[in-house]
């Protein structure tokens, strides 16, 4: 095990890599060895590791920017600091030491001949802090495919190495349900031929990308990618001939998946982008055919978003939902938020959001849709937004719904 007393000064805050490139070895170095080291504050993201946060020791503090995977463990118990930041702030935010990056643990691809690495399927909001980050500490992992589109790292720049053959973290798999395949349906009728697509990770983004086997030259340009990506190339419909800049080129952040999409990465046609490229509000302006489609919590009947709070807990992020809907709203083609209609049952379409937090305003949202239907929402007034949101709520919901509308207009008048 590496002596991580060596290399962490008193106090120094730590960063590590997350998802599939979070380098598990490293962060349990850490958690063994909290009591010699100190109290330290730590950052990461999306986190799958159950010791991470069920065996989290007292000196540790744990900062994020969202409750992810098992982050959600550590929120519930208070124990999670969440920034609540766009992801394309996350750059200037480690650029600014708002972050604690005294120290980086990275998971890192062999090195090649001329002895530099690959941050691999994570490169994301790691490629952006190396340059803030005075220590850096790979775990070299021999099955970590070397990925194109960002600069490789100098094996020279690693304060210390760890050497491992293991197999990637897969993300947690859960097939779409019947309502996850309605909403699919749903949105995938609002994709035309030769857009460029973002979306997320988990059963109803998988769903989508399985009802666009049907289309033609389709692009994407998103901060993540997942298995369903290799069945349309595959298919031959992520061709990404038509997107206006990265022809040809499927452009993401990082890679969340099982171990065939990561076998699959270096016979792709992928560039694998840091976020200040990914989520850059001038690089996401080019894309003039760029679909949003983004989860949620819930949706108010005016089309404000809430994607982060569930009953007084924090259990989503940001993350690059609204990099992503404005730019597709104000210089794209459409700005998509696709939802269950139901969070057991209780209904996800309500007169206000009752998480109390906006994660997207309104005016960036073009179509709600949920398995009853799609809510087209550009240019309609407030009232016509409601209706257009009740027509697509849970049945059993809607005559609440429409009473807490007549309710409104009346105190309005």
């Amino acid at each position: 095990m590496i002596d991580l007393t060596r290399y962490l000064p008193s106090g120094a805050g730590i960063w590590w890599s997350q998802a599939g490139a979070e380098p598990t070895p490293l962060v349990h170095a850490l958690l063994d060895q909290i009591g010699e080291l100190g109290p330290r504050r730590a950052f990461c993201g999306l986190s799958w590791d159950r010791r991470l946060t069920r065996q989290l020791p007292d000196g540790l503090s744990i900062v994020s920017y969202g409750a992810l995977g098992e982050l959600r463990a550590l929120s519930r118990a208070g124990r999670l600091e969440v920034l609540p930041c766009h992801f394309s702030a996350l750059p200037r935010m480690f650029a600014e030491r708002r972050i604690p990056a005294d120290v980086g643990f990275v998971q890192v691809s062999p090195p090649d001949a001329d002895s530099t690495c690959s941050l691999g399927i994570g490169v994301d909001y790691a490629a952006d802090a190396l340059a803030h980050t005075p220590v850096l500490i790979a775990e070299v992992n021999q099955r970590m495919p070397a990925t194109t589109g960002t600069p490789r790292i100098p094996l020279s720049r690693f304060a210390a190495v760890v050497e491992t053959d293991r197999p990637l973290c897969e993300a947690p798999e859960r097939a779409p349900d019947d309502v996850e395949q309605a909403i699919a349906r749903n949105v995938a009728d609002l994709v035309a031929d030769g857009d460029t697509i973002q979306l997320g990770v988990g059963p109803l983004p998988s769903a989508v990308l399985d009802c666009l086997t049907g289309h033609r030259d389709l692009g994407f340009h998103s901060g993540m990618i997942s298995n369903g990506i290799v069945r349309l190339v595959d298919k031959g419909v992520a061709t990404g001939a038509r997107k206006e800049i990265d022809p040809g080129v499927i452009v993401t952040g990082m890679a969340v998946g099982s171990a065939e999409l990561y076998e699959r990465i270096p016979d792709l046609p992928i560039a694998f982008r840091p976020a200040s490229y990914t989520h850059a509000p001038d690089v996401l302006a080019r894309l003039g055919r760029l679909v949003s489609i983004n989860s949620a919590v819930e949706v108010d009947l005016t089309g404000q978003v809430g994607s982060e709070v569930r009953r007084g807990v924090y259990i989503g992020a940001v993350g690059g939902q609204v990099d992503f809907s404005r730019a597709a709203s104000l210089t794209g083609a459409r700005s998509i938020i696709a939802l269950r209609s139901r969070s057991g049952t209780e209904s996800t379409i309500n007169p206000a959001l009752t998480g109390g937090v906006v994660t997207t305003a309104r005016s960036d949202v073009d179509v709600v849709v949920t398995e009853y239907g799609s809510a087209h929402l550009t240019g309609c007034d407030l009232e016509q937004r409601a209706r257009r949101l009740i027509a697509v709520a849970a049945p059993e919901h809607r005559e609440r719904l429409e009473r807490s509308l007549v309710d409104s207009k009346e105190r309005d008048t």
